[in-house]
């Protein structure tokens, strides 16, 4: 059996960007996923992900971002394709009681201000007159809502980004194996043996970037510190396109006290005349195996009356699309990237927590310069399990 020198196991935002990076540099690598990538079966999809320099999660994603950029520009440039639309990120908090919002942070809009002028990211701080007179689709109900507007940020789009980046790794010689479920990691003296039903590949080294399918996979601890949570995506029809076409920003609204009370947003995609909007819930975990990929009338109904209606100008209540991914999630709502502590060569890049997509191509490209240059130029350190104690 052949042994190659890394095998990527899962080829969504983080798998697809590891295994691109790594056959850039000349290394063996083949890469195995459970469907046909790019796919919505996963969490990397959706047509469009929020990116944004200032990252209120923490200062350590702060250069993964700016590096992501970077290489989403590179890449348009080589391939002559459409991947990061620099249209502006609108962060807004309009109830006197803001919402413990993205991934647990308090009071999400002025901790990214804080971030932001703490590293010199450029952005706008606006009032409620201002956003209204700026971005007439957003009605804030308060006179003292705050706003964040960053021009730097934007979003990727998830499907071609993946696409894009393996186009690139087969170019580079790295080879894929699709529709394969991994069933096994299994040690063979200093190689290991990635199992599935029909077959096997053997890899001197393995990074797993598996997604909600980690904690099955890697047993211990990943299946006492991961969680799975089903989260809806929505695509609404405009009633007047031309106010969002003209002047529209990706955006965040935390609109009341709970995490509940918080939605984020799309401008309409050319030509589609609809919205993209969703909400996040960290409550209810699911095992993989029962996700339900339908997405229910009363679900449509409740998502428009709680997070649209009355706050987004112009959006109808007629559905045009609907999709389901899911979030794998830590206890602190941060990444792992870091060894196997029970497995040997095997390093696992999960979970993303449900803010990965932003990230991925530079946390891809630091796992290449560890695996070629023995470490990273960003530090990894904060992503680490031993904040978790192990």
């Amino acid at each position: 059996m052949k042994i190659h020198d890394v095998a990527v196991v899962g080829l969504g935002a983080m798998g697809a960007a590891t295994l691109y990076q790594l056959a850039r540099r000349g290394v063996d690598v083949v890469g195995i996923d459970r469907f046909a990538p790019p796919h919505d079966q996963g969490s990397s999809h959706g047509d469009t992900r929020i990116t944004r320099q200032a990252v209120r999660e923490g200062a350590a994603y702060v250069p993964l971002v700016a590096n992501s950029h970077r290489i989403w520009r590179e890449i348009e440039a080589e391939l002559g394709v459409s991947l990061f639309e620099q249209c502006g990120v609108l962060i807004m908090t309009s109830s006197e009681s803001p919402a413990t919002s993205h991934h647990g942070m308090p009071n999400f809009t002025k901790n990214t201000i804080r971030l932001a002028q703490e590293y010199g990211i450029e952005h706008e701080v606006l009032g409620a007159p201002e956003i209204r007179s700026r971005f007439p689709q957003f009605a804030p109900v308060l006179d003292n809502a705050i706003g964040y507007f960053e021009p730097g940020g934007g979003y990727v789009r998830p499907e071609p980004c993946i696409d894009a980046q393996l186009t690139l790794a087969k170019r580079h010689g790295a080879e894929t194996v699709t529709g394969k479920v991994v069933t096994e990691l299994r040690p063979d003296g200093q190689n290991r043996v990635i199992s599935f039903a029909d077959g096997e590949v053997a890899a001197k080294k393995v990074i797993v970037c598996a997604g909600m399918w980690s904690a099955e996979l890697l047993g211990n601890p990943f299946n006492q510190l991961l969680r799975v949570c089903r989260q809806k995506l929505f695509w609404f029809k405009l009633a007047k396109p031309s106010i969002f076409l003209e002047r529209s920003p990706t955006f965040i609204l935390s609109h009341g006290p709970t995490d509940k009370d918080l939605c984020y947003g799309f401008p309409p995609i050319p030509g589609e005349g609809s919205m993209k909007v969703a909400d996040e819930q960290f409550t209810v975990a699911i095992d993989p195996a029962d996700l339900s990929r339908e997405i229910a009338p009363e679900e449509v109904e409740e998502m428009f009356r709680t997070q649209v209606a009355g706050k987004i100008d112009g959006v109808t209540p007629e559905l045009v699309k609907a999709s389901v991914c899911t979030y794998t999630v830590t206890p602190d709502f941060g990444f792992i990237i870091d060894r196997h502590p029970g497995m040997e060569n095997v390093t696992v890049v999960s979970a993303c927590s449900g803010h990965g997509f932003k990230h991925s191509a530079a946390i891809g490209e630091a796992m290449a310069e560890q695996h070629v240059e023995g470490q990273s130029r960003v530090d990894l350190s904060p992503f680490s399990l031993k904040r978790f104690g192990y």
